[in-house]
């Protein structure tokens, strides 16, 4: 008598809903890290895009077609960006001619600060440490670090030639093709959910549109406002100073703080007293309170709608996985996060959140 054949056990690993988004997210991370270089010249080519778009209509109301107009925007926006980047290496190519002689006071106040610091550090040292011990030898970090530094600078110059190469070819096509890319995407969903998908498609759109054209707005102004004090009071480069502070004093909160750096830097060669130094950090702090308190809010912040602890961790996390373009790329992402939230019924409380 032959024994029935037992079916094989087979073993079903089921996951919840919840373990499931969280891998998903590992994923999505894991891509936006290693492929920086592409996520960001594709968020690049939308901002522009959505930035220039408004003029792109105007020409098309003028009876000029959209792809002409499409073109004669981005050649526009490739013209003044060029001008500005060539004003802005003349200055610099100047500043660099002089950086011998801010070198040299800027290594004598480092070396007296680090002096400070060995003579507390060895003074510990000395309470903590059983008499008779031998000191350990520090290893030569020298080669490690320019190394890390060589890699660090070809990826930032893999990026930059990435961005400079396609970001215009991909504003224009979005520009010129804007209607069949919006009918197209469209189509990738359900016909009961189009209307939805619209509705947030739209609100996306001015958020980012908004944001943008604020944030151009009150950064000229800072800009202008920064270079007239530096001007005033006597710096050195006025205006390339100015600049670069005012793009410091953009980022939220700590801004107030990084836009003194660069006046700080070229007043040490002019002035030893305290007061001076005072002075730039109580009228950039000023500037960076009212262009982020009255300005700031007036343009920006009814569209945007981002509380101060989601604008915080925003710029901490894309901080930390794109470095310098993550504290630019923070605020718009988080924000066109919410407007997807607020358009979807189970992450509504997320929108809540991230607005209250």
């Amino acid at each position: 008598m032959s024994t029935p054949e037992t079916p094989p056990t087979v073993y079903r690993v089921s996951g919840s809903n919840f373990s499931l988004r969280i891998v998903a997210a590992a994923i999505i991370l894991l891509f936006f890290y290693y492929a920086a270089g592409v996520v960001i010249t594709l968020l690049l080519s939308v901002l522009l895009a959505y930035f220039l778009d408004p003029a792109v209509e105007f020409l098309e109301r003028l009876h000029l077609p959209r792809t002409i107009g499409s073109l004669v925007m981005v050649l526009l926006l490739m013209t003044v960006i060029f001008s500005v980047g060539y004003g802005l290496w003349t200055r610099t190519t100047d500043f660099a001619a002089d950086w011998p002689k801010y070198r040299g006071i800027l290594q004598e106040a480092t070396g007296t600060v680090q002096g400070k610091l060995r003579g507390i550090e060895g003074s510990v040292t000395e309470l903590t440490t059983p008499a008779g011990t031998p000191k350990p030898v520090e290893p030569s970090t020298s080669s490690s670090d320019v190394h890390s530094l060589l890699v660090r600078g070809i990826g930032s110059l893999y990026a930059l030639v990435l961005e400079a190469t396609f970001v215009p070819f991909l504003v224009f096509f979005m520009l010129a093709g804007k209607r069949e890319a919006w009918h197209s995407t469209l189509q990738l969903f359900p016909v009961a959910r189009r209307t939805q998908v619209k509705e947030t498609l739209e609100d996306l759109r001015d958020v980012l549109r908004d944001y943008l054209v604020g944030m151009t707005v009150v950064s000229l102004v800072v800009i202008a406002c920064s270079s007239i004090f530096f001007l005033a009071l006597g710096l050195d480069y006025p205006v390339l100073t100015g600049i670069v502070s005012g793009l410091f004093n953009m980022v939220p909160y700590i801004g107030a703080v990084l836009a003194w750096l660069p006046a700080f830097l070229l007043a040490i060669v002019k002035w030893k007293s305290i007061s001076h130094f005072a002075l730039i950090a109580i009228v950039l702090t000023g500037i960076h309170i009212v262009a982020q308190n009255l300005i700031a809010p007036q343009l920006v912040g009814r569209q945007v709608r981002l509380n101060a602890v989601a604008i915080t961790i925003s710029l901490l996390f894309w901080g930390w996985v794109w470095g310098g373009m993550g504290l630019i790329l923070g605020i718009p992402i988080t924000a066109a996060l919410r407007v997807i939230c607020d358009h979807t019924e189970s992450a509504k409380p997320v929108a809540r959140w991230l607005g209250a």
